[in-house]
């Protein structure tokens, strides 16, 4: 596990947030077979970590009472084989969601944070999608709803076209309030890895199984090998044909 860790500030805190959290983004989604694989049932109780550095790692709890950190959620294996995957993992998902919070918060308590820190560290936190959303899909089904509404995406682009941009001021004001409030939640569309959003100097590329949208560097594929690809699929969706 990593060594003893500890920011100080509503921004390095946002850091260590991000950090954690697309660690364990990319053990329910990009590495979701060495994931599934490493929860056995038939071993101890186990956790999913997530750290600052954007790494993984399924280990027993701490031994130490109270442990450094809030502790995630135990005993995930447990219910690995007694479930459907996609149940199994959205339930790791929201205890990862909860874990992510308390250590936020829990330095923000160590520290001494101001009602003014703790508000604008939750409002960065919440400016992303939860690990929930990204893992199920939910991010990208509101954005592709909005698309459809704002007639950016009648049919689904190629897979190494750029996602379709946002809708305009004009477009905007044809919407009711309530999809405009929805609409602020999603504004751009996010990757299906690491659940950050699209910037205009990034390559992405779609899955032709899901139609998710990813970074290349998420998925490791490039502007050049994109071209040769005839049919793309996300490291997911070929884990889940190639897992008997």
């Amino acid at each position: 596990m990593e060594a003893n860790y500890n920011p100080r500030t509503v921004e390095e805190v946002f850091r260590d947030f991000k950090g954690r959290r697309a660690g364990i983004i990319k053990a329910l989604t990009t590495d979701v077979a060495e994931f599934y694989q490493q929860c056995d049932p038939e071993k101890e109780n186990l956790c999913l970590y997530g750290f600052p550095s954007e790494q993984w790692e399924v280990n027993l709890p701490a031994e130490e009472v109270p442990p450094e950190l809030p502790e995630p959620a135990l005993g995930i294996n447990f219910a690995r084989d007694g479930m459907q995957e996609k149940d199994w993992l959205s339930l790791v998902a929201v205890h990862s969601d909860a874990w992510l919070l308390s250590v936020s918060f829990y330095f923000g308590a160590r520290f001494g944070f101001g009602k003014s820190d703790r508000k604008r560290l939750f409002n960065m936190i919440n400016d992303l999608p939860t690990v929930f959303e990204v893992v199920n899909g939910t991010a990208q089904a509101n954005q592709k709803e909005k698309s459809t509404v704002s007639n950016h995406s009648s049919t689904k682009s190629k897979s190494n076209s750029k996602p379709p941009p946002p809708p305009t001021e004009e477009e905007e004001e044809g919407l009711d309030d309530e999809e405009d409030e929805d609409d602020d939640e999603h504004g751009e569309t996010l990757c299906g890895s690491c659940g950050e959003n699209y910037a205009s100097d990034e390559f992405w590329i779609c899955c032709d199984i899901c139609e998710k949208w990813f970074h290349g560097k998420c998925v490791n594929i490039t502007p050049a090998r994109a071209e040769k690809i005839k049919q793309y699929k996300c490291p997911s969706c070929s884990n889940k044909r190639a897992r008997p």
